[in-house]
């Protein structure tokens, strides 16, 4: 397995990962599938923020998923703080993927001056609330029926992770 910064050459499979978890209603807002023209501008963003877009890939080359991390905010004094956004290929979960993409993220942290990781999660997305976990995010806040997925309310939940304290 190889951890590598995502190109705009990676940007296919980066959307068709995502666009994997869409109808579950389990790890995204987005409720129809997204197109490389409509993420395109989204992609470019990290390397104009001066944000890490990592990919995982198997031996074949093929991606097994990606992580990112975004702006927090757009104020200055936020600049220490990002959002973490992982999304994992169905045929690869429970491979250990998603536990290496964050083992690397965090220790690469530092070196992008990461000093806080947030995750924005739906509180019925157990799976990724027992990994935050596992990583030693805490519960920073609660939004309760913010979402509507369908005909379903969902809470959601910031997780967080403070590097510096």
């Amino acid at each position: 397995m190889t951890i590598r910064e995502a190109t705009i050459d990676d940007l296919p499979q980066i959307v068709s990962i995502y666009n994997e978890s869409i109808p579950g209603r389990l790890s995204t807002a987005d409720l129809d599938p997204q197109t490389l023209a409509s993420r395109s501008d989204w992609f470019l963003s990290f390397a104009e923020d001066e944000r890490p877009f990592w990919v995982c890939e198997n031996e074949d080359g093929n991606m097994m998923g990606w992580l990112c991390f975004k702006s927090f905010y757009g104020r200055c004094a936020y600049r220490g703080t990002v959002e973490v956004s992982i999304y994992i290929s169905y045929q690869h979960h429970r491979m250990g993927i998603a536990n290496s993409l964050m083992e690397y993220a965090i220790a690469s942290a530092a070196t992008w001056g990461i000093d806080n990781i947030t995750a924005f999660v739906f509180s019925q997305n157990e799976g990724s609330i027992k990994l935050f976990q596992k990583f030693g995010f805490e519960k920073w806040g609660h939004l309760p029926n913010i979402a509507k997925l369908d005909d379903t309310r969902c809470n959601l939940e910031i997780w967080g992770l403070g590097l510096d304290q």
